[in-house]
């Protein structure tokens, strides 16, 4: 079957695959740190904005960011550890825009401590948020995209999802798991034509991780370990947020993309130095 006879219609026009005009967005945890940075991706490729925290007035500054680049931006209370803010968010932003073609899982939470002192309520904090959060968010969204027919859901992960660290058990368990669900929503729900992937993002300054970002000894042990020789900037997760956001990832879901600077091959130095005679050509 041709593009010409496809039931789908011809493909998107290349200048289109990553316009997001006409597109309504969620994004939750957007008063701070990478909710920011993916949202204003977004409406820079075209998105209106539904911008979450668990206080509106954590969001207004943002949202007026939002407005000045020409998009429709609504700040909407949420804290996704209950679901009855979960569900009373999702119906007020259908309400207002009239469709959901978007929905980013960002809202998230991290305790930093060793394993024998993580307590109980520690646990229940970052998993509750993180992982149970980011899936009745997701349900919630589908159940409007699927009698629409279309959806894109991205899942936020973490290198910690395939890659272990001391002091972050709860978190990368959290985050292994994110990693599962984007895989079986994938195929619950791409026979409605929504599609479920992940975004993974390696070390990036934010506000959970500010005091390591302080320690320059730190920085330098963690630089050494990036192949690319350096932490991530905001700037780096852009491309790759559109990219799932839009029409050039139709054909593409249950995946964990990760934008980690190539840390997650391993950076362990496998070879000796080289001498100088090795390095004669």
């Amino acid at each position: 079957m041709t593009p010409e006879t496809s039931p789908d219609g011809p493909p998107p026009a290349a200048n289109s695959l990553f316009d997001l005009a006409g597109r309504t967005a969620i994004v939750t945890g957007t008063s701070r740190g990478l909710g920011q940075i993916l949202a204003r991706a977004l409406a820079k490729a075209g998105a209106d904005l539904v911008l979450t925290s668990r206080t509106r007035e954590s969001l207004s500054a943002f949202a007026a960011e939002i407005e000045a680049l020409g998009r429709r931006a609504v700040a909407l209370e949420l804290d996704v550890r209950y679901q009855h803010s979960i569900d009373k968010m999702v119906a007020d932003a259908q309400s207002i825009f009239g469709h959901i073609d978007i929905l980013v899982n960002n809202a998230g939470c991290n305790i930093r401590k060793p394993a024998l002192e993580v307590t109980w309520e520690d646990w229940n904090t970052i998993l509750d948020t993180n992982l149970r959060g980011s899936f009745f968010m997701a349900q919630a969204v589908a159940r409007r995209m699927i009698p629409a027919g279309y959806g894109r859901i991205i899942n936020i992960g973490s290198v910690t999802s395939v890659f272990g660290y001391a002091g972050l058990g709860p978190y990368g368990a959290s985050r292994g798991g994110i990693r599962q669900l984007t895989m079986s929503l994938a195929d619950d729900w791409g026979r409605h034509g929504v599609t479920v992937n992940c975004l993974a993002p390696g070390w990036f300054r934010t506000e959970q991780n500010r005091a390591l970002y302080e320690d320059k000894e730190w920085v330098e042990y963690l630089r050494e370990r990036i192949p690319v020789k350096r932490p991530g900037e905001p700037t780096d997760l852009d491309g790759a947020i559109v990219f799932l956001a839009s029409e050039s990832s139709r054909y593409m879901t249950g995946q964990t993309i990760l934008i980690d600077g190539g840390i997650s091959t391993g950076a362990l130095r496998a070879l000796v130095k080289p001498t100088p005679r090795q390095v004669e050509v």
